[in-house]
């Protein structure tokens, strides 16, 4: 068989067939599976899941692409092998080796045929499997927004549990089966997103990160000059004119060309200039002071925000002996619940006043699945509702996504409604949906109040059912590291326990809002959090909850 014959025959053999039908099965499966999720991806770790398997998938459809590549190239180098052979003795006498005429016709059959032929497969395009796979799976992956959320993650979590860069680009985080790091052109990645979002406070950390792993002889596409660009720029923004100058410099040293930094230069030696005028003017002798290079944290809009972080890190918690005296745990029988009597429930105080519960075994690992599977697709980014407008929009203080089921939903919804009413003795008939919410990188809800304020009185007007009495929140997974539900103003902390349930009156038996009851979920450091929650109303507990006698009962 002529090379032409061969090429052609083998050509059918190789895998790029097969990858063809690979490949379109994967889009068919992927649409399905990706199709319900769009961007945000940060926000909820179990929509993440998806995301590990298309990228595994991917891999094995760029390995296909490889082995045909490979096929390709073991035709082309045999090819190429078998030419050098024939045109090193072809070569070495032209004329007597053309007068046999069996060569002769074979050489133009070859330039003819052969050559055209071995053309053709190299130009033939046998990326064009993987690139189809992949331009499809492309509109399904994270966005800029993802790697903004997750880089403003990272740093939450730095912030909250008191992390330095250098722990976590080293991955030493509490509770981690997994080992990762970040590399130099990660660290770099995160104090741009941090510089973007005009957040000079941790774009100078992270960037200082930068240099100390390059230092450190790690290699990168990141160069120095391009780390100083950005941290010379930092620091002047956060005021430290003098280490602003030092380091474009530096800059400058590594890249005498770089026209921003000449620019940067000649206007820092002037602010420098005018500050030693103004202080001869002032007959000031002393001299300006560098900063050291440490620089603080900015205040933020969230008055309590040491606290809270406190709490979150387990500091501060207010559960002093005397307390702990007045907290006990018992068996709960739902005032008489027929159905709690034969089989009642572990109840733990959490704190005393207010009264906050935990509840042991309120839901099985079966039934925590089975709300999680029909939960998953109808995830979206969680709300919060705009105190001035009362219209529903997402916020930074509030990383997760989650759903609300209907008792239509599944046997397993109404299941778990009906037990939530037998042990508070509230009716869920006037009760908001089930909700169920799973947290993302650095997920977290800041402190917040469930109950409407005063100024907010028509939050649930529409429903018609009052304000919202009672929270009963059911966790649905342990949480390796953070994730506490925290009460700033009580100085609690609750942990999540998988299967357990914490329960709490919102408003006052007068029908007041308890502002103590103001509370957090914490940023998730290490794990999955995974929450459900019934909101119970005013309406309907008239005769189960009766009214105090004064403002404060």
């Amino acid at each position: 068989m002529s090379w032409s014959g061969q090429m052609k025959a083998e050509e059918r053999t190789l895998p790029s067939v097969t990858m063809k039908l690979w490949v379109s099965m994967l889009l068919v499966a992927w649409f399905g599976v990706l199709g319900c999720v769009q961007a945000e991806f940060f926000t909820s770790i179990g929509h993440m899941t998806d995301l590990i398997y298309a990228e595994k998938d991917l891999v094995l459809s760029l390995k296909e692409y490889i082995l045909v590549e490979e096929a390709k190239l073991s035709k082309i180098k045999s090819w190429a092998n078998k030419m050098e052979a024939l045109t090193s003795k072809s070569a070495a006498d032209p004329e007597g080796y053309l007068s046999h005429p069996v060569n002769a016709y074979k050489l133009v059959k070859r330039l003819n045929t052969d050559w055209p032929a071995l053309e053709d497969l190299v130009l033939q395009n046998s990326a064009a499997g993987f690139i189809a796979n992949l331009s499809v799976q492309r509109q399904f992956f994270p966005t800029d927004e993802d790697e903004t959320g997750a880089a403003k993650a990272l740093m939450r979590l730095q912030d909250t549990y008191k992390l330095d860069p250098d722990t976590i680009s080293k991955g030493e985080l509490p509770g981690t089966k997994y080992q990762a790091v970040l590399s130099v052109d990660d660290c770099f990645g995160m104090g741009r997103s941090a510089y973007n979002e005009g957040d000079y406070y941790h774009t100078v950390l992270w960037m200082e990160q930068v240099l100390k792993q390059l230092d450190a002889g790690e290699e990168a596409t990141t160069s120095k000059a391009q780390v100083l660009d950005y941290l010379s720029y930092a620091v002047f923004q956060l005021g430290d004119l003098h280490r602003a100058l030092e380091l474009t410099r530096r800059l400058l040293s590594l890249d005498p060309s770089h026209e921003r930094a000449g620019g940067n230069l000649r206007y820092f030696e002037r602010l420098l200039e005018e500050e030693r005028e103004k202080m001869l003017l002032n007959h000031t002798e002393a001299e300006l002071a560098p900063q050291e290079g440490i620089y603080e944290r900015p205040v933020d809009y969230l008055p309590e925000r040491d606290i809270y972080e406190s709490l979150c890190r387990g500091e501060g918690v207010k559960l002093t002996p005397r307390r702990q005296k007045r907290l006990f745990c018992r068996y709960h029988h739902g005032n008489g619940t027929p159905q709690l009597l034969i089989a009642p429930f572990k109840e733990e105080d959490e704190w005393d006043s207010p009264h906050i519960v935990r509840y042991y075994d309120v839901m099985s690992d079966e039934e925590i699945e089975r709300i999680k599977e029909i939960a998953k697709p109808k995830l979206a980014r969680a709300t919060v509702r705009d105190p001035k407008t009362g219209v529903l929009t997402v916020a930074s203080y509030r990383v997760s996504k989650s759903s609300w089921l209907e008792e239509d939903d599944d046997p397993v919804v109404a299941r778990v409604n009906l037990r939530m009413q037998h042990i508070t003795g509230l009716t869920v008939k006037t009760a908001e949906l089930l909700q169920v919410a799973n947290y993302g990188m650095g997920g977290q809800y800041e402190p917040h109040f469930d109950f409407s304020r005063k100024d907010e009185q028509d939050a649930f007007k529409r429903l018609g059912t009052g304000n919202r009495v009672a929270t009963f929140l059911n966790y649905m997974s342990d949480v390796e590291a953070g994730g506490a539900t925290v009460f700033p103003d009580l100085g609690a902390a609750l942990w999540p326990k998988k299967g357990t349930a914490v329960f709490w009156y919102n408003l006052l038996r007068s029908g007041e809002g308890d502002y103590r009851t103001r509370h957090a979920a914490c940023p998730v450091l290490v794990g999955c959090k995974w929450v459900s929650n019934k909101w119970f109303h005013e309406r309907g507990q008239e005769f189960l909850r009766p009214c105090g006698s004064t403002e404060v009962d």
